[in-house]
């Protein structure tokens, strides 16, 4: 597929995101296609692509990405036991992540740590059952003391 046919498809409101994803990739040439498997990948600018850096981290807010609320670390979240708090800790950041990245965009900055590809949450091992129980049984034991 060439450009102008790419062009064409990208702007048809009437195809699926699916198909307009499949028409953009045809579109590209196989160096660009690689190019976009880096965190800081390049613009496309014949096929009006910006450049995109997707290495941003908010495992417990976006510290690296100027002030924002800060949260415990996953093991102190996942110590909790509450996921309602841990899913409140999630749209707070998001909402956070959405207002930088537009004040972000209005400089055209794309920098790292300043995309909405937000690497988080992690696996904890402190959420699994067993280990879960042997955490609480051990808590019960040092009230005991």
């Amino acid at each position: 597929m060439d450009t102008v046919d790419y062009l064409e498809k990208a702007g048809d409101e009437s195809l699926s995101a699916q198909e307009r994803a499949e028409a953009l990739v045809s579109a590209m040439t196989v160096e660009e296609q690689a190019s976009q498997l880096r965190y800081d990948a390049p613009a496309i600018e014949r096929l009006g692509i910006p450049a995109y850096n997707w290495w941003n981290e908010g495992l417990h807010g976006l510290a690296r990405s100027g002030i924002a609320t800060m949260f415990p670390q996953a093991i102190g979240m996942a110590a909790c036991f509450d996921t309602e708090i841990v899913r409140t800790a999630g749209e707070i950041t998001a909402h956070e992540a959405r207002a930088k990245y537009n004040k972000y965009q209005k400089f055209g900055d794309t920098d790292i740590y300043k995309g909405l590809t937000i690497w988080a949450p992690n696996i904890n091992i402190f959420r699994d059952i067993i280990l879960q129980s042997l955490i609480q049984g051990h808590l019960a034991e040092r009230k005991q003391v």
